[in-house]
């Protein structure tokens, strides 16, 4: 009976040093194989491209994804449904002040806060920054292997990118663009 009991606190022992010391797990994405897709839509069709990655990682302890930042390269906007002068001109107005203003905003930031792990994924929690401006944002994260996967939906207008938005602007028509874009993103590690 002794020999069992301590057996019991033995294996205890061991079980409890080892989740002590276990160390969480930085992953650093690897950019290259790594991919954002933008979609914005108005109210006469919609128009898609992508934007790239600078460099990013997260942190992961056991079932939890401690933290994390993700940076994007605002430069690299690509418009993917146009083609010749559209393609140049979209791009162009995407990049400017009435949109990214990329010229003093050449990044964005995601920091990520917390993520809980549940049935379908991790709950993220954190916060973007887009244009100077820094809101909190809270999404889905699916992991499996090494790659991660996210859709998110994102307010233009609360990034003080206002354009074409008819939350502000009156009389637009046909010319309205809608307040939310999304982002689907595809990262490896």
């Amino acid at each position: 009976m002794k020999t069992n009991i301590f057996k019991g606190i033995g294996a205890s022992v061991l079980i409890l040093t080892t989740v002590a010391f276990t160390k969480p797990m930085e992953k650093e994405m690897t950019v290259k194989e790594s991919k954002i897709t933008w979609t914005g839509k108005k109210i006469t069709g919609s128009h898609y491209g992508s934007i790239n990655l600078i460099e990013g990682s997260m942190v992961v302890d056991g079932n939890q994804i401690t933290s994390g930042k993700f940076v994007i390269d605002m430069t690299s906007i690509v418009v993917e449904d146009l083609k010749g002068e559209s393609k140049g001109k979209l791009e162009g107005h995407l990049k400017s002040d009435d949109f990214f203003g990329v010229a003093n905003h050449p990044t964005s930031t995601l920091v990520i806060k917390s993520g809980n792990k549940t049935e379908d994924g991790y709950y993220i929690n954190g916060d973007i920054t887009i244009k100077g401006t820094t809101e909190p944002i809270s999404f889905l994260l699916t992991m499996e292997g090494n790659t991660a996967t996210a859709n998110l939906k994102i307010d233009r207008t609360k990034f003080n990118v206002r354009y074409g938005s008819g939350s502000f602007f009156d009389n637009l028509g046909d010319n309205t663009i809608y307040d939310n874009f999304e982002l689907d993103v595809t990262l490896k590690f």
